[in-house]
């Protein structure tokens, strides 16, 4: 089982990953790669409202 530490240091790490992903979206040659690029940035913002829901006192950073 996963403890609580753990899970936020993955919480941070996904919610770095998500700020990579808008940095990525700013470049103007991404083409036909941005549709997925938003839709992981999309599933990302779901996964961090889900982790909001279930632990509410935890602050997202």
């Amino acid at each position: 089982m996963i403890n609580s530490e753990t899970l936020r240091e993955r919480i941070d790490l996904i919610q770095g990953k998500r700020e990579a992903l808008v940095r990525l979206l700013e470049q103007p040659d991404l083409g036909t790669l941005r549709i997925d690029v938003n839709q992981a940035i999309e599933e990302i913002d779901d996964l961090l409202d889900e982790f909001q829901q279930t632990f509410p006192e935890a602050r997202l950073g």
